[in-house]
């Protein structure tokens, strides 16, 4: 049996990978942490998933799991919780991303349709998988 090690306890790992990391996502899920610490303990690069499945193939599997996209929801729920202002919150940061105006306004439809802010729905947007061939080679 494989061992993985997630914050302060020992996962043992059974045959099925994709489960067990759904079931310590769906812990940590319950214990109710803000989006980012979720994100960063599961989803992150240091995260449970990332050292659970640690070959690309093995995360494109993944990523096309029900197990993951039930994990995707629990972010989503997360997101959606209002979080109190909190000293200990990880802080945020500002980048700036240079698109057309058309893509701009489509966003900006987009955002006022779901009546939600362009923020959120962008981060919305990041946070998803995106297949390789889609992304353009320099």
């Amino acid at each position: 049996m494989e061992v993985t090690q997630h914050a302060p306890s020992i996962i043992p790992m059974p045959l099925n990978r994709k489960q067990e990391v759904y079931r310590v996502a769906g812990e940590l899920c319950h214990a109710a942490p803000d989006w980012v610490t979720f994100f960063r303990e599961v989803l992150g690069v240091d995260g449970v998933i990332r050292k659970v499945f640690t070959t690309a193939e093995e995360m494109a599997d993944f990523e096309q799991s029900v197990e993951y996209a039930e994990i995707q929801q629990m972010l989503a729920k997360l997101r959606e919780r209002a979080a109190a202002e909190d000293p200990d919150r990880e802080p945020t940061r500002v980048i700036t991303v240079r698109m057309p105006k058309s893509l701009h306004e489509s966003l900006r439809h987009e955002a006022h349709s779901r009546r939600t802010s362009m923020n959120k729905l962008c981060i919305s947007k990041l946070l998803q998988v995106i297949s390789e061939e889609l992304i353009p080679i320099d």
